[in-house]
């Protein structure tokens, strides 16, 4: 017995096929590796061999910082609303140990290149570690009013319209139409492109529009309202060829008739509002949100672009090849 129980300690091990649950753990083990990395959770060794006062406990080839363990300590604290005993802080120490286990061996196993959620996280960890450095100075006053000043097309509200429309839509005999009314006059009276001319010379001979509204137009579904719209309000209501139209219209002036679907309208331009730009004192919070942002994506520009300066990059570039072209339909099947 003591030979076999010696033989059987001395053969090597097969190795298990992790099971789900372990492949789970891996993963979010080396999900969370970019975070503890990004801000600094984790270190190089250092040289010498007894830890720094500043070291919390050393894994392998990392270290846990003491900072960041009495970091995640105190949110243990915080969440059992008073302090904690030795166990339960030995406790927190070795959870963050078995962390960075988890993300040393998933890193190992390659899952940081081959796992698109892992790719997905570290990526994401990096660039809010980068954004986040370049958040961290709070923008001066003088640099807000030259972000404003440097910006002020973007910061423009756009100009606003009131429009007004007249509907002509297809009518059939016998609607809208005298029994009596005959051939040409009929046709006439049932074309809405030629009731929207009728309407549109009544119209710049100084007819008011309820009138010729009454004796020629339809009912709206949806007119827009009487009141100063966005451009792109006023596009949801009228559509994209009459707000094209009533852009380039003056104050008061009917169109010519536009066919549109469905019909013939005449739009009208009752009011219009100029572009504006609002003072800096009324939207700063704005212009300084707006600098902060672009400030980050200018930091994340510079440091993907750095990355590039040093990396080796080779394109293979006959994938783009033939790309001008769609490609030619199947061989119809016979």
């Amino acid at each position: 017995m003591p030979e076999e129980t010696a033989l059987s300690e001395s053969r090597p091990a097969q190795p298990a096929r992790p099971s789900r649950r372990a492949t789970g753990l891996l993963l979010a083990g080396a999900a969370t590796g970019l975070a503890l990395a990004s801000f600094g959770l984790v270190e190089p060794r250092h040289a010498d061999p007894d830890l720094p006062a500043e070291v919390a406990a050393r894994v392998g080839e990392r270290v846990i910082r003491r900072v960041d363990y009495e970091r995640v300590l105190a949110g243990v604290e915080s969440d059992l609303r008073g302090s904690v005993d030795e166990a339960m802080r030995r406790r927190v120490l070795e959870r963050m140990i078995d962390e960075e286990l988890l993300v040393q061996r998933a890193l190992d196993l390659g899952l940081a290149a081959v796992d698109r959620r892992v790719r997905g996280e570290l990526t994401s960890s990096l660039i809010d570690s980068i954004v986040s450095e370049a958040d961290a100075e709070e923008p001066t006053a003088e640099e807000v009013a030259r972000h404003y000043e440097r910006n002020l097309d973007f910061f423009t509200r756009p100009g606003r319209l009131r429009v007004r429309t007249l509907y002509f839509a297809p009518r059939t005999a016998g609607r809208d139409v005298g029994r009596g009314a005959m051939g040409a006059e009929v046709a006439r009276a049932q074309d809405p492109l030629e009731r929207a001319r009728t309407a549109a010379a009544r119209l710049s001979a100084g007819e008011p529009w309820p009138a010729v509204e009454q004796a020629l137009a339809d009912p709206q579904i949806s007119p827009p309202p009487d009141v100063l719209l966005p451009p792109a309000k006023v596009r949801d209501y009228v559509g994209p060829t009459l707000l094209e139209v009533a852009t380039g219209l003056e104050v008061g002036v009917w169109s010519e008739p536009i066919e549109t679907g469905g019909g013939v309208r005449l739009v009208r331009v009752e009011e219009r509002e100029a572009p504006s730009a609002p003072p800096l004192a009324e939207i700063e919070d704005l212009v300084r949100q707006d600098l902060v942002r672009r400030r980050g994506d200018e930091a994340l520009r510079d440091y993907l672009d750095t990355l590039r300066a040093e990396t080796p990059i080779e394109i293979d570039e006959s994938i783009f090849a033939g790309l001008e072209s769609p490609p030619a339909d199947p061989p119809a099947m016979e």
